[in-house]
């Protein structure tokens, strides 16, 4: 099925979409955003810095963190309490596996649109 013919000559389409992964009754594990969280955490070792450097509250960061956890059968971040050399945060082995996992399945779903995408339009 093609629909080229039913769309504007002088407008540029694509086909667009989400991807995240969550429970059966919508509870999100992980989409772009708490993707872009664990990197920052991975690279920055600090829910703070993550969240500063990504414009969201700490409140925020600390709610993905926690939903994130809650999910996963093994934490995905650990947290170290503050003091005179202050806190942090490491995302652990499992994290850093999915982060992968996700991002090998966002490039699959990237490759998927780009395919129908030249399929329909």
């Amino acid at each position: 099925m093609h629909i080229s013919h039913l769309l504007r000559t002088d407008v540029s389409f694509r086909i667009n979409g989400g991807l995240w992964v969550e429970t059966t009754d919508a509870q999100r594990l992980i989409g772009v955003l708490r993707l872009d969280l664990l990197t920052h955490i991975q690279s920055l070792g600090s829910i703070t810095k993550a969240a500063k450097q990504m414009g969201m509250s700490y409140k925020k960061a600390w709610e993905l963190v926690s939903s994130l956890n809650a999910l996963a059968a093994r934490p995905l971040v650990m947290t170290t309490a503050g003091g005179r050399r202050g806190g942090g945060a490491e995302v652990t082995a499992e994290g850093q596996q999915l982060i992968q996992e996700f991002f090998t399945l966002q490039v699959r779903f990237e490759e998927f649109l780009r395919a129908e995408a030249a399929r329909v339009l």
